[in-house]
């Protein structure tokens, strides 16, 4: 396919399957896809050690993903953490040509909500994250309850609990959490075209942030706000699908 080519990033604790039933709909639309599997969610590719997932470096893979494809530029969509690292490109890369935010407020709009709003208490598990080891053992036994209990559809819940299915398996997504404290990197605000989808009944991420976000756009923006939960590429596909159909349409290339 030789398209716009769009590169669709995956949050906590998905994978690339996440955008399945977003990428049929791309495909009709005449975009070309890219949805890897990222650092830590990869088998080949998990380091240990958390200073590997600190934002530039993340932020990096998706460069090399461009190289590796031969593709000097993208667009790019980013659900949850996916949504961070896309922020990321959005302010500080010139080969993005627009970005999707599902879910993610911009790094910096979150940041203030922690003190503005009771976006600290809904972030409140992310310390117990930092602890070494027993975030996977616990969070190994409570993922079923947790995907049921946030509204994420069945069948995406069985193909993550297959791959979550070992503590181990939960050690290198943890690392993004374990991350945050040794990462003094800055998020700038986006400079590219900008759309930013997120859902009203989202439990991680709270409507103060989501506000804030257009402060931190210096560029096209539009804010999409949609009936549902945290799990929008699983919940709302073709809603996600058609908002990146317009994003790519409407940005220069």
């Amino acid at each position: 396919m030789q398209g716009p080519a769009v590169v669709l990033l995956h949050g906590f604790p998905q994978d690339h399957s996440s955008w399945s039933a977003v990428v049929p709909e791309l495909h009709r639309r005449g975009l070309r896809t890219l949805a890897p599997d990222q650092r830590g969610y990869a088998r080949g590719n998990s380091p240990r050690d958390r200073r590997a997932y600190r934002l530039p470096t993340l932020a990096g893979d998706v460069l090399a993903l461009l190289d590796e494809a031969r593709l000097p530029s993208a667009h790019l969509v980013g659900h949850d953490w996916g949504g961070a690292v896309a922020w990321h490109l959005a302010g500080t890369s010139a080969r993005v040509h627009s970005v999707t935010i599902v879910s993610t407020p911009h790094p910096r709009a979150l940041a203030w909500s922690m003190t503005h709003s009771r976006q600290a208490w809904a972030s409140s598990y992310m310390a117990f994250f930092q602890v070494p080891g027993l975030p996977e053992r616990v969070l190994v036994r409570r993922l079923s309850r947790l995907f049921d209990r946030s509204g994420l559809p069945p069948e995406a819940a069985a193909t993550y609990l297959r791959k979550f299915s070992a503590p181990q398996d939960l050690t290198g997504p943890l690392n993004w959490y374990r991350a945050a404290p040794v990462d003094r990197s800055h998020t700038p605000s986006s400079a590219v075209p900008t759309t930013y989808l997120w859902g009203n009944l989202d439990f991680a991420l709270q409507r103060a942030a989501a506000g804030r976000t257009a402060r931190h756009v210096d560029a096209d923006y539009r804010y999409i706000e949609l009936a549902g939960g945290h799990w929008l590429p699983e919940t709302h596909p073709r809603a996600v699908a058609r908002e990146i159909v317009h994003q790519v349409a409407s940005s220069p290339t």
